[in-house]
């Protein structure tokens, strides 16, 4: 039996348009605990995406370190093995060491601020970084997490650098990090954030800082005695993604997946927000002792000894501090 040319080949359109568009997946990687804002941004940002894409991209989330500590995923992503991740902005200085900039201490105002300076579509400061990001790594970031303001926990009590002079203290395994635990008095030591509980709990560091969404998630409680409310950072996260993937992607697709996590950004901060006073609750019924500024914690000695610090060891970010704290 013969089929006309004619036929075979309407057959054969018929066919193929009636099949749905193969879908993308894309792996999301990052290092946050269940409980997390981060975590929580993630599973719903993944949910977004499908639904705004129409099922053309979907995203698997891998947290907790799954995919390999920061370094690791940062290295995964400019390869193009792991599609997409998000951590702090200082873990892709590792291409470009001034993006750490946007994680340094005591720039922001307040949330707010810290999410607008960080806009990829508005920020003259992050569009350039962003340039430099896709030419020397392959790599673009596309949003951004608020996780609230980072503090100091401690097995004692913290009120000024000086109560941290010459102690291990917890470092995020980053420059700037190490930096700012100078700043802080105390002697840096890089510790990856699995390996945190049991750096506390066997004495190898004495205190870290973190949100206070990670000091719960993480049940640090069982291992710190004291919280001090430096507020030193806000903490921001960049979403970043293999540039030869993004590209991969529709037009349509890209704005779509920009859309999402523009709106899952704004309500990460309404999140770190509303979740503070709760949270400080929690830890106290927990046994924590939250200490802040009525009960005699010097914020302005910690604001000026790590700003020094910081200006000593990277004066070149002062361009770029000067176009964040200009924004509206």
């Amino acid at each position: 039996m013969f089929i006309k040319t004619g036929k075979l080949i309407a057959f054969a359109a018929m066919t193929m348009t009636a099949l749905p568009a193969m879908a993308q997946e894309l792996r999301y990687a990052h290092v946050g605990a269940e409980g997390d804002i981060q975590t929580r941004y993630a599973e719903e940002a993944a949910a977004g995406i499908a639904e705004a894409t129409d099922g053309e991209v979907t995203v698997e989330v891998f947290p907790a370190s799954q995919l390999g500590g920061v370094s690791e995923m940062v290295s995964g992503v400019q390869m193009g093995s792991i599609p997409m991740g998000h951590h702090d902005f200082a873990s892709l200085a590792q291409i470009v060491p001034e993006v750490s900039v946007f994680n340094a201490p005591f720039i922001y105002r307040d949330g707010a601020h810290a999410l607008a300076a960080t806009d990829p579509a508005t920020s003259p400061a992050l569009q350039q970084i962003n340039e430099r990001l896709v030419e020397e790594g392959g790599v673009r970031i596309i949003g951004r997490i608020y996780r609230g303001a980072r503090h100091i926990s401690s097995n004692f009590e913290v009120k000024s650098p000086e109560d941290l002079a010459g102690k291990p203290f917890r470092a995020v395994p980053l420059d700037l990090w190490v930096s700012m635990v100078k700043g802080f008095g105390a002697t840096p030591t890089p510790v990856e954030v699995a390996e945190l509980p049991t750096a506390l709990m066997t004495g190898l560091v004495v205190g870290q800082e973190n949100p206070l969404t990670m000091i719960t998630s993480n049940s640090l409680h069982e291992v710190q005695s004291h919280v001090a409310m430096t507020g030193h950072m806000q903490s921001i996260l960049a979403i970043f993604v293999n540039e030869d993937v993004w590209q991969g992607l529709s037009e349509e697709n890209r704005a779509a997946i920009t859309d999402v996590l523009d709106a899952k950004a704004e309500e990460s901060l309404t999140w770190a927000q509303e979740s503070e006073d709760s949270l400080v609750a929690e830890l106290e019924d927990k046994g924590m002792t939250v200490v802040t500024e009525e009960d005699g914690l010097d914020v302005a000695a910690f604001r000026e000894n790590v700003l020094a610090q910081i200006n000593a060891d990277f004066p070149e970010y002062q361009p770029y501090i000067e176009q964040i704290m200009a924004v509206e």
